[in-house]
């Protein structure tokens, strides 16, 4: 999530895929896009894949390390208090999927499955 510390909240800030192959998946958006890609290197992460329009960080991918869960964009929203939203939407009947986490170097976020069913991250940037 490089370069998306200053996004209005309440609005779409970053996209990640989640994929078992990320070399098919780049293969496939950087010719059907033309975007371009990077590699960082997320320490307890693993390799994490910055999808780049122009000049433009516009997304982002990482290997699906679970079993069972299929390759899916996960989209995430601006707030101003990360721990605040994720508790706000637990009191609204959303579950916690992935508990306030920080994101060295870039913020916060967490993940959270709405009392629908769809799931979204919450973005604190740094």
């Amino acid at each position: 999530m490089a370069e998306q510390t200053a996004t209005a909240t309440s609005t779409f800030c970053w996209n990640e895929l989640r994929t078992p192959d990320p070399e098919a998946a780049k293969r496939f958006y950087t010719q059907l896009l033309g975007w371009t890609t990077r590699e960082m290197d997320m320490v307890e992460a693993g390799s994490y894949t910055i999808f780049v329009a122009g000049d433009k960080d516009v997304g982002g991918m990482m290997k699906t390390t679970k079993e069972g869960i299929p390759p899916h964009w996960l989209s995430h929203v601006a707030v101003e208090d990360v721990d605040a939203a994720t508790k706000k939407a637990e009191q609204l009947g959303a579950k916690t999927d992935v508990p306030p986490t920080d994101i060295p170097g870039t913020g916060r976020f967490s993940v959270i499955t709405d009392p629908t069913g769809a799931l979204i991250a919450l973005f604190q940037g740094k």
